[in-house]
């Protein structure tokens, strides 16, 4: 079993939305590894970063993405800092994988003042330009294709993903 796609990128470029829309028209099932590790802990990604730290969020994250990655056969959304983890960066070439880019002023316009993302607390245009600067690359990495998010709405960024997992088939 295997996703049909999974999207990653910073906070900000629509993962969450496009992949519930991708979800709706190929007629599979949405995942969001994020979620996964809420239900499961029975808290907020928020406060288990308060609680316990970035450290072993990431840990819970990286088991959350390997288990997603083997019994999920539908869309799969990554939280945006999954790919920080080598192992998870090491599954993720064996999938279609679509980065959903953006720049950070459409990042900080969308993202806002959201206080439910623990890393993005304080001064949000800077967190996010360090966490773009760290991840593009990686991100970059493990992508099969790449869609800038900036001046396209969501149903065009979901129009656009289905066209390249159709000509990846």
């Amino acid at each position: 079993m295997s996703p049909v796609v999974v999207l990653v990128g910073p906070p900000g470029a629509g993962k969450t939305t496009v992949a519930r829309a991708l979800a709706d028209r190929l007629g599979v099932a949405f995942r969001d590894t994020d979620q996964d590790i809420e239900a499961r802990e029975g808290t907020s990604v928020q406060d288990i970063f308060i609680d316990h730290g970035e450290a072993h969020f990431r840990a819970l994250e990286e088991k959350a993405v390997a288990a997603a990655l083997n019994d999920h056969d539908g869309v799969l959304a990554l939280g945006g800092g999954a790919v920080l983890s080598p192992a998870t960066r090491e599954l993720l070439r064996q999938h279609r994988v679509i980065f959903l880019d953006v720049s950070l002023p459409a990042a900080v316009a969308r993202v806002g003042m959201n206080a439910n993302r623990p890393l993005l607390l304080g001064n949000v245009r800077a967190q996010l330009k360090t966490l773009l600067d760290q991840r593009r690359p990686l991100y970059g990495e493990v992508a099969r294709f790449t869609i800038v998010t900036d001046d396209v709405d969501a149903a065009q960024v979901t129009d656009r993903a289905l066209e390249l997992i159709e000509e990846d088939r």
